[in-house]
C-alpha cells in the first residue's frame, strides 16, 4: 500500500511540473512577442502650432497715467444781480460764441436809460448853444467848457445804464457744450451764482508728468496716443504743445500737455486716459509670440522646430530642440529676442510646458492664435 502511494505522489509531482514548464514556455513566448511588437511600435508625432522668428523695428515710447482738460473751460456765471426772465438754452446743448443763454430783468435800468439819454439830448443841445454864443463872444469860455462837460457827463451816464443791461444779457463767451443747469425762471441771482458750465471740446488737452530724466526726450510736436476706457474701441492722437519749465519738486516730475482732435467729443475733461509719447526713434528687434517662451529659473528657452533624416526609413521628419534664448523687451502679444534663436527659425508657439526635446512633432495652425502688438480683447 505505501508503495501505491508513493508511486502516485511522484506522478502527480511529474504532473504538476509538465504543466508548470507548459504556462512558462507559453508565457515567455507571449512576453517575446509583446517585446518585439513594442520594440516596432513607432510613437505618433506630436501636434503643435508654431510660428517663425521674424524681424520688425519698434518705436521706443513712454507711458504714463493723464488726464483730460478742455482748452477752454469756464462756468457761466452772472455779473449783476437780477431776476431771470429768460432762460434761452437747453442743458447740455452746443452754443456759439455770443448766443444769448440767460435774460435777466432790465426794467429798471430801461427807464433809468431813457432819463438819461433825455438829459444827454438836453446837455447836448446847452453845448450846441453854448458853442454858438462863444462864436460870438456871448459868453466866456469857462461857460462852454462846463456845457462840454455836462455834455460828456450826460453822456457817460447813458453808456453806463446800456452797458448793465448789456451786462444782464448773459451770453457764451465762446464756443462750446453746456453742462447741466443751475437757474430757473424767475430765481433772484446774486453777483457770481452759477449759471451753467460751458466747455470746448474739440480739441482737449491731456495734461500728464514724467520723471525728470526723460526731459531730455521731450520737445513740442512729439507725437502722442491716448486710449481711455469711455472709448476703448479707439486711439486718439495729438501732439505735445508744452512742457513745464520747473520740475515739481516734491516728485521730480516734469509736467506735460499735449493737444488731442476730439472731433466726436468721446473724451471729456476731468477724464482719465493712458498716454503713450511716441520718440522718434526706431529699433531693429527679433520677435517671437510670448507665449512660445518657457520661462525658467535656470533660464529661457524655447522649442525649434528642426528637420531630421530618419536612418531607417529616410523619411525627413520634425524634431524638437531645446534653445536657450535671452529676452529683452516685450510688447502686446510679442517677445524680443536678444540671442539664441535666429531669423525665420520655426518656434512653437503653444504648451512648451508638455515639450521634451527630440520629440516628433508636426505643424497644425488651425487653432492657433492671432499675436498682436498692439492686442485690444474684448471685455467678457
Amino acid at each position: 500500500m505505501p508503495k501505491k502511494i508513493l508511486v502516485f505522489t511522484v506522478a502527480l509531482i511529474v504532473c504538476l511540473v509538465a504543466i508548470a514548464g507548459s504556462l512558462f514556455l507559453i508565457k515567455k513566448k507571449q512576453f517575446e512577442t509583446m517585446g518585439a511588437a513594442g520594440a516596432a511600435m513607432v510613437m505618433p508625432p506630436t501636434t503643435v502650432t508654431a510660428a517663425p522668428a521674424k524681424q520688425d523695428t519698434w518705436g521706443e515710447s513712454i507711458v504714463a497715467p493723464g488726464s483730460l482738460e478742455a482748452v477752454q473751460g469756464v462756468t457761466v456765471a452772472a455779473e449783476t444781480p437780477g431776476k431771470v426772465v429768460k432762460i434761452a438754452f437747453d442743458a447740455g446743448a452746443t452754443v456759439q460764441a455770443g448766443d444769448l443763454l440767460i435774460q435777466l430783468d432790465t426794467t429798471t435800468e430801461e427807464a433809468q436809460l431813457h432819463a438819461a439819454e433825455a438829459t444827454a439830448a438836453l446837455a447836448k443841445a446847452n453845448l450846441s448853444r453854448a458853442s454858438e454864443l462863444r462864436q460870438s463872444s456871448a459868453n466866456s469860455p469857462a461857460e462852454l467848457d462846463a456845457a462840454d462837460a455836462q455834455a460828456k457827463q450826460a453822456l457817460s451816464q447813458a453808456e453806463s445804464f446800456r452797458a448793465i443791461i448789456a451786462k444782464k444779457a448773459i451770453r457764451a463767451p465762446f464756443t462750446g457744450r453746456l453742462g447741466l443747469r443751475f437757474v430757473n425762471l424767475g430765481q433772484i441771482l446774486r453777483e457770481g451764482d452759477a449759471i451753467a458750465t460751458l466747455q470746448t471740446l474739440d480739441p482737449i488737452y491731456v495734461n500728464f508728468s514724467l520723471p525728470q530724466q526723460r526731459l531730455a526726450q521731450l520737445a513740442q510736436g512729439t507725437a502722442v496716443r491716448v486710449t481711455s476706457d469711455a472709448a476703448p474701441d479707439k486711439m486718439f492722437a495729438g501732439l505735445i504743445n508744452a512742457v513745464s519749465p520747473e520740475i515739481d519738486i516734491a516728485t521730480r516730475n516734469i509736467r506735460v500737455q499735449a493737444t488731442l482732435a476730439n472731433g466726436d467729443e468721446r473724451l471729456r475733461p476731468g477724464m482719465y486716459g493712458t498716454v503713450e509719447v511716441v520718440l522718434p526713434t526706431k529699433t531693429p528687434v527679433l520677435i517671437i509670440p510670448v507665449t512660445a517662451v518657457l520661462y525658467a529659473p535656470y533660464g529661457d528657452s524655447v522649442f525649434v522646430i528642426a528637420e531630421k533624416k530618419d536612418e531607417k526609413s529616410g523619411k525627413v521628419q520634425q524634431v524638437l530642440r531645446q534653445q536657450f534664448i535671452r529676452v529683452g523687451g516685450s510688447r502686446g502679444d510679442f517677445v524680443n529676442v536678444v540671442d539664441g534663436v535666429k531669423a525665420g527659425e520655426m518656434v512653437v508657439t503653444s504648451g512648451v510646458f508638455k515639450l521634451r526635446p527630440g520629440t516628433h512633432v508636426v505643424i497644425d495652425n488651425t487653432l492657433a492664435l492671432d499675436p498682436q502688438i498692439a492686442p485690444k480683447p474684448k471685455n467678457t
